[in-house]
């Protein structure tokens, strides 16, 4: 899944012979998952058709502030579809246009949505080599970058005019891979190495029955998202659950019982940054797995139980430089338990929540958790979606290791 997938994706186009290539830059958009809209200069309409750009984008497609066909359109509100964008992208963008942006020249529906937008701007010059390299145009990079605008520096190559040199427009792939990248590398988790373990254990009786729980591994996946929006590169090793994710940035490693997780985990702990265990593992697993079903033979049957291996406890005594999180599901005597844990087993932070809260707990979309971390710091939060407390988790743990 590309980092784009969702992104608000606002495709500026200026009169540039270049402006030919934007079609398959929309396309390149859309088939990354974002939502895109496209602004143009009315000159760029002599190169390329609103209606083409329109049908790939799957939007209307804006060049005044007005439809000037119909004596009853409504205004188009420039500053509306600013605020909509995540990402503004100028392609091609002239000499000309650059110019006037650099200035705050707003002439044209195009500037004046430029000059209204708070998201971040990325701007891939397309012109002839002379005019790419003259003193004015260099101004115009110079200022628009200090303005915290993004250049996508153009190719060298034949131009229009016949000559061969700097000054045409990056190809669409290349726009795209360019943004891409540069998203990436603005992320507070890039680089970073998450391993992230989700839902129940299963511990064999016999070959049809286990020990297991209510997990649903809802939590865990949903910071297997989060952390991956984050730039990180997420291990998810997760027990049996019905829960899926698709995302380039995620390797899902399935397990059943305690002892699998075990020997997966510590296969990837050394080379992790961050660790985060969010699964309900089994505490307990039958001393002796039946080999045949176990008939029903008489009205009770016992079970003797033994110890697995404590996988959270285990990783905070080989800890080094990780960043380890535990989770505390507690019934009584929350917060003294959960700080229990917490240094008991050497964690960075613990995330606490109680079945005494209603809508927290498995299965649920919802969460209420408390964060406690090692210098005794606690955070208290209020009922909310799983996705969001996934969040709270990542910018919390973002907070430690940055500080």
């Amino acid at each position: 899944m590309s980092i784009l997938s969702g992104k608000n994706v606002l495709l500026g186009i200026t009169a540039g012979i270049a402006a030919y290539k934007t079609a398959a830059l929309v396309r390149l958009f859309v088939k990354s998952g974002a939502q895109v809209k496209v602004v143009m200069t009315p000159a760029s309409k002599d190169f390329i058709t609103p209606l083409t750009l329109s049908t790939l984008s799957k939007n209307p497609v804006y060049s005044s502030f007005t439809n000037e066909d119909d004596e009853t359109a409504v205004w188009n509100n420039h500053v509306d579809l600013a605020i909509w964008a995540d990402l503004f992208v100028v392609a091609p963008a002239t000499a000309n246009s650059l110019s006037k942006m650099a200035n705050g020249n707003s002439d044209n529906f195009l500037l004046a949505t430029y000059l209204s937008a708070k998201c971040p701007v990325y701007f891939a010059p397309a012109m002839d080599l002379d005019m790419y390299k003259h003193d004015s145009t260099k101004a115009s990079f110079e200022k628009l970058e200090a303005f915290g605008n993004i250049m996508i520096p153009a190719a060298s190559g034949e131009l229009a005019s016949g000559l061969v040199g700097e000054g045409r427009m990056a190809e669409p792939e290349d726009i795209v891979t360019f943004i891409e990248n540069d998203i990436l590398d603005k992320l507070p988790l890039r680089g970073k190495k998450v391993l992230l373990t989700a839902g129940p254990t299963y511990e064999a009786i016999d070959p049809v029955r286990f020990i297991g729980n209510h997990s649903s591994g809802k939590m865990g996946f949903e910071i297997a998202k989060a952390a991956a929006n984050l730039g990180a590169e997420v291990t998810l090793i997760t027990g049996p659950t019905n829960q899926s994710v698709a995302h380039s940035f995620i390797n899902v490693i399935p397990v059943v019982s305690a002892e699998d997780m075990y020997q997966e985990v510590h296969k990837y702990y050394e080379a992790t940054d961050v660790a985060i265990l969010s699964a309900a593992v089994a505490d307990f697993k039958p001393m002796v797995v039946a080999q045949q079903k176990i008939k029903k033979k008489s009205d009770t049957l016992t079970i003797e139980l033994e110890r697995t291996k404590d996988i959270l406890a285990s990783l905070g005594a080989a800890k080094k430089h990780q960043f380890l999180v535990g989770f505390a599901l507690e019934t009584n005597n929350e917060l003294e338990n959960a700080k229990g844990k917490l240094e008991r087993k050497h964690l960075n932070l613990i995330v606490l929540n109680s079945l005494q809260d209603k809508g927290a707990g498995f299965k649920g979309d919802t969460n209420k958790v408390t964060f406690i971390d090692n210098k005794s710091n606690i955070t208290e939060f209020e009922l909310k979606s799983k996705a969001e407390v996934a969040e709270d988790l990542l910018n919390e743990i973002v907070k430690h290791i940055h500080a």
